[in-house]
């Protein structure tokens, strides 16, 4: 409302009476004074809400800007994850001998080839350290392809059971640990693959073969670090 709006009824009051005396003046000053007052407050409330309208606009735009930001990163992050893995599955492949050209003299990989197995495998190793365990066990799972004779077998095998472990993926986990107490028992793995075997079983619900398991290890190799946890596995399961 425009302060002249609001002035015309005290104007139309002002000639009703005809300015009969002072104080009826003095009275219609006051009102008039009064009406600008407020006048002046009301426009006072409408800035004051045209810069909260604003503040609230920009603060608007920044959080949209902040959420653009957030998802650039985001699709960054995970390019840069699915470049490492074709990376190192390329490097592997390249390595990886073609049927036929190995001769029986040729029992093992040659020198390079050794070194280059080595990278593969700390390179997953560095996935699995880093938390990333999808990647490590799909890099560790590709090692053991295109190296089965390499001298990280035993090493790869315990790391990709750990990687499936700490998935929760225990039926994934299991056969890695039995491969490493099957094919590699002078391996420094054989004993922490043997525990981490028993809570396997123990995860899949297979309380039975766990405590046969974890009995093996007290019984069998007293003193060592495995025994002594599967003697505290043993004893949180009351036995």
């Amino acid at each position: 409302m425009s302060t002249r709006t609001m002035m015309l009824p005290v104007l139309a009051a002002l000639l009703a009476v005809g300015c009969s005396s002072e104080d009826q003046l003095r009275r219609v000053e006051q009102e008039m004074g009064d009406l600008k007052l407020e006048v002046f407050k009301l426009r006072q409330v409408m800035e004051d809400g045209n810069k909260k309208a604003q503040a609230d606009q920009q603060a608007a735009a920044e959080s949209r800007s902040q959420d653009r930001r957030f998802q650039a990163d985001l699709q960054e992050s995970l390019r840069q994850v699915q470049d490492t893995t074709r990376v190192l599955n390329n490097r592997l492949n390249s390595q990886q001998p073609k049927a036929g050209t190995r001769t029986a003299a040729e029992p093992h990989p040659p020198a390079a080839a050794t070194a280059e197995d080595e990278r593969a495998f700390n390179a997953a190793v560095l996935d699995y350290n880093r938390g990333n365990y999808p990647l490590a066990a799909e890099g560790l799972d590709l090692f053991l392809t295109t190296y089965p004779q390499s001298v990280k077998r035993p090493d790869a095998l315990f790391f990709l059971g750990l990687s499936q472990y700490n998935l929760r993926a225990f039926d994934k986990a299991q056969p890695a640990f039995d491969r490493i107490i099957k094919d590699h028992a002078a391996s420094p793995q054989f004993l922490p693959a043997k525990l981490k075997r028993a809570q396997c079983l123990l995860k899949q619900g297979l309380k039975p073969a766990a405590v046969k398991a974890f009995r093996e290890l007290v019984d069998g190799f007293s003193g060592s670090a495995e025994a002594r946890t599967a003697q505290q596995e043993l004893s949180d399961l009351g036995l």
